[in-house]
């Protein structure tokens, strides 16, 4: 037998089987999920929402923060929020809220989701809703009138100093208030510092000027800070959180009412089987050094907010192809061509490089090769060809000596942990590059029994549809 097959290969460079990974009966099973019997029910391209591994995410952190607030014997309340932007879709936000969540917003249309989550029961008025982005005056006025009809723990965090004219006008009644703190931008990016949040340096005459007094109709409760590069053990993060932190030791001297710090969210996730990431290691930092700034400044330890979208929901979904052809086009470049494209179904591996955990779901045994995978659009961007910590993509042969019926199956290919903002940069639903259909859409979830069931959520994408967009079809 030869020694040089993909599941060698994938032993001889990772810790394998991992958590979410495993190989029975030489098929790759996803969180224990048989994707083969889901292949062979629905065919390919194909998505897979798993919908447990949602609360299994929510409550991993929940118990990190728990522990390391234990641990430094912290004084506050730590509250996980979601943030919608990450994936908008019923299904996912109600399956957040089951486990005792917020909701994070960033845009008008936001709110009318609230609204509809609020009629169909999935949240009452108690709930934390912390509206970001700069906001329009059709998103002030929803915010507005979330808080006069009784949901009095929403919280607008201000993107600018003229935001709060919006709500002074249109609030009958107190409400609480964030301001988001402008972050300086990483020394690689082409900006110092970030469009989004009120300059520190401004933050504390602002509040002297425009909130202190007016503790009757509105109260500061919260400083937001938001890292585009997330939460990393580096010199760069712990300097913008510890001037964050800083901030609200001084604010605090002058405004007691604020009481709450919202690191954001950046959590990572797993996009390769080499990842390593000592989240719980993280945690204990963050709230030892929040403890400590405050220990040191004699004020009150905040409670901690996290809006965490990606780590909530990206873990959760599966992507997965058929390699329908092979072409050898020189001496060194093997391609497979996979049956939909990666510019419509998994925008960042085009738009920013990401890099997402791609596995074979069958013929492990089989030898394996340095291929580029390629998509059917006619644009040469449509390639996926290196994974993190690889330089180059392997997967197994595509043909095997075999007669039997497993030989005979084309090479199957999943991107996993697809479940973040894949659908709402590609657009949902709508017109795609070289009209290429969006694939079928399955749901998976436990039902009140707890036993797995799937479902066809959407079907695959009709040229009718796209047709009626595109004004062929009254």
């Amino acid at each position: 037998m030869s020694n040089n097959t993909y599941t060698d290969l994938v032993k001889q460079t990772f810790y394998f089987p991992q958590e979410g990974f495993h190989v029975e009966d030489g098929y790759l099973q996803f969180n224990g999920l048989d994707i083969k019997s889901l292949i062979t029910k629905y065919g390919t391209p194909l998505k897979i929402s798993y919908l447990p591994k949602i609360g299994m995410q929510i409550n991993k952190a929940k118990d990190m923060f728990a522990k390391a607030f234990k641990k430094h014997k912290y004084e506050g309340d730590y509250f996980y929020c979601y943030c919608t932007k990450s994936s908008h879709f019923s299904f996912v936000v109600e399956e957040a809220l089951k486990h005792n969540i917020h909701l994070e917003t960033s845009y008008a249309y936001d709110i009318e989701i609230i609204n509809k989550l609020y009629e169909k029961k999935k949240i009452n008025k108690d709930i934390f809703i912390i509206c970001n982005g700069y906001k329009q005056r059709s998103y002030t006025s929803r915010i507005a009138k979330l808080l006069n009809t009784g949901f009095k723990n929403v919280v607008p965090v201000l993107d600018n100093k003229e935001e709060l004219d919006a709500y002074k006008r249109s609030v009958k009644v107190p409400f609480k208030l964030g301001i988001r703190v402008a972050a300086e931008e990483e020394p690689t990016f082409p900006f110092y510092t970030s469009r989004l949040g009120v300059r520190a340096k401004d933050i504390l005459e602002f509040y002297v000027d425009n909130i202190e007094g007016y503790e009757d109709k509105f109260q500061l409760k919260m400083l937001h800070i938001f890292l585009n590069k997330g939460i990393k053990d580096d010199i760069y993060y712990w300097s913008e959180l510890n001037k964050v932190v800083n901030l609200y030791c001084q604010l605090k001297k002058i405004c007691p009412e604020l009481d709450s710090i919202n690191i954001g969210g950046g959590f990572p996730i797993k996009h390769s089987l080499g990842f390593e990431y000592d989240y719980q290691f993280m945690v204990n930092e963050i709230v030892g050094n929040i403890k400590k700034a405050c220990k040191k400044a004699k004020v009150k330890m905040p409670h901690i907010y996290t809006e965490f979208g990606s780590y909530t929901v990206g873990e959760s979904m599966a992507h997965i192809y058929s390699v329908i052809g092979q072409k050898n086009q020189n001496d060194r470049e093997t391609w497979y061509m996979i049956d939909s494209s990666f510019i419509t179904t998994l925008p960042d591996t085009w738009g920013i490089g990401e890099r997402f955990l791609m596995l074979p779901v069958n013929k492990w045994e089989n030898d394996y090769q340095r291929v580029v995978l390629g998509g059917i659009t006619c644009d040469s961007h449509d390639y996926y060809d290196s994974e993190e910590h690889i330089n180059e993509v392997f997967l197994p042969k595509v043909h095997s000596n075999g007669e039997t019926e497993k030989d005979k199956e084309p090479l199957y290919v999943g991107f996993f942990h697809t479940g973040a903002y894949q659908d709402q940069i590609s657009g949902y639903g709508g017109i795609k590059h070289c009209l290429i259909p969006s694939p079928k859409h399955v749901i998976v979830e436990r039902d009140r029994n707890g036993k797995l069931v799937d479902w066809l959520y959407a079907k695959e994408q009709t040229s009718q549809s796209m047709l009626k967009i595109l004004g062929y079809i009254k």
